[in-house]
């Protein structure tokens, strides 16, 4: 089968997460906005009269299924790309967990753009600074204590144990992201999740990952995505 993710061009974002997924699986796919009339295509799917047409990317056309959501999108690939364990309990276990960290994106999301997507940053730079600060002493300390707690719990490499899942390449793209959007705020507090720095570190030495990240499929963090660099927030 060859997937289409149908996803923003010009930012990891969300999908981000899905195309981490099929590269570490191996999966034939495409990202089909960034081709030729994508994008176009990408927008008919979302307004399609009948069917089950999604909210917003990303989504995944898997045959006959179109698949959106994030988390949901890794719930179908995690069973069919050995990035999930088999039995039910442990499938249901990671897809909670996927969805932590998309609560997680939320709130980093929502560092730089606290009134809401429709302002510029420039129109709310006060909150997102008041926001920033109460991100990274209160929500940061919780969200990455508890993942790194699961790393030490599961008496392996991984969140789950001895076996990759979808989870820990999120929380790769996690890590990186905060590297990039609050780099001295980020090796600041880095001393108090070692263990998910060297997750970070073990998913991107990973063969499918490290060649993913070195082409031209990656796109660059920039100023548009859910990760943004702004120095004053970064203080």
């Amino acid at each position: 089968m060859k997937y289409e993710l149908y996803y923003w061009p010009e930012i990891q974002g969300r999908g981000e997460f899905v195309r981490l997924a099929l590269e570490e699986a191996g999966a034939d796919y495409v990202d089909v906005a960034r081709s030729k009339r994508g994008m176009s295509e990408m927008m008919k799917m979302m307004v399609a009269r009948g069917g089950t047409p999604p909210f917003a990317p990303p989504f995944l056309k898997a045959g006959k299924l179109v698949i959106g959501q994030t988390a949901n999108i890794l719930l179908h690939l995690g069973s069919r790309h050995g990035l999930a364990p088999k039995a039910e309990g442990g499938r249901m276990w990671v897809h909670q967990l996927q969805l932590t960290v998309a609560d997680l994106v939320d709130e980093i999301h929502d560092t730089h753009h606290p009134l809401g997507p429709t302002l510029y940053y420039e129109d709310q730079r006060a909150p997102a600074r008041r926001r920033t600060d109460e991100f990274w002493k209160e929500r940061v300390p919780r969200y990455l204590g508890y993942f790194e707690q699961l790393v030490e719990n599961s008496g392996g490499a991984y969140v789950t144990g001895r076996r990759l899942t979808y989870v820990d390449l999120s929380l790769f793209q996690i890590v990186e992201g905060l590297r990039y959007a609050f780099p001295k705020r980020m090796k600041a507090f880095e001393g108090e999740v070692p263990r998910l720095v060297e997750l970070h570190g073990r998913i991107a030495a990973r063969p499918n990952i490290k060649a993913y990240l070195e082409s031209d499929r990656r796109i660059p963090f920039n100023d548009q995505g859910i990760f943004r660099h702004y120095k004053e927030l970064d203080s």
